[in-house]
């Protein structure tokens, strides 16, 4: 796989069938290595060790309904009451982050009503603050650290 703007860390895969599968400490099983996959693996790993984020907080692949159809957040964290602070979108390193990118995740958003959006393909990080007051997004020039989220 290639090399990330992430670190590395102690990755556990397996060969299964003739694909490639990761051991996902926050679903505590194997799953299908993808390229969106380990970025996901990645920045979640970088989230929790680098900045504080508690991994029985963050959910994987969490469901939800948008306009009456079944999606998927890459990932959402949690605050330490259940309340919903942050989601995030994963895609393969070769992927442009583009407004369509943001778009998605904003829509994911009508459901969760949270303050921060999350963005990387590995290779760039992206996240914005709600600003209730103003009714817009700001950009922040780095992932805030977990504790700065649940306040």
């Amino acid at each position: 796989m290639q090399e990330l703007n992430l670190p590395v860390f102690p990755i556990k895969i397996k060969d299964k069938d003739g694909k490639p599968f990761v051991w996902d400490v926050f679903r505590k099983r194997y799953v299908v290595l993808t390229p969106e996959e380990w970025v996901r693996q990645h920045f979640l790993w970088w989230l929790s060790k680098a900045r504080g984020y508690p991994g029985s907080l963050i959910a994987v692949e969490a469901g939800l309904s948008y306009n009456k159809m079944a999606k998927r957040a890459d990932a959402i964290v949690y605050g330490k009451s259940g309340t919903p602070l942050m989601i995030i979108e994963c895609k393969a390193a070769t992927v442009k982050i583009t407004n369509r990118v943001f778009d998605q995740i904003a829509a994911y958003n009508y459901k969760f009503g949270v303050s921060y959006l999350a963005v990387t393909n590995g290779m760039d990080h992206y996240c914005c603050k709600r600003d209730a007051q103003a009714g817009r997004w700001r950009f922040l020039d780095n992932v805030p650290v977990y504790q700065d989220l649940d306040k």
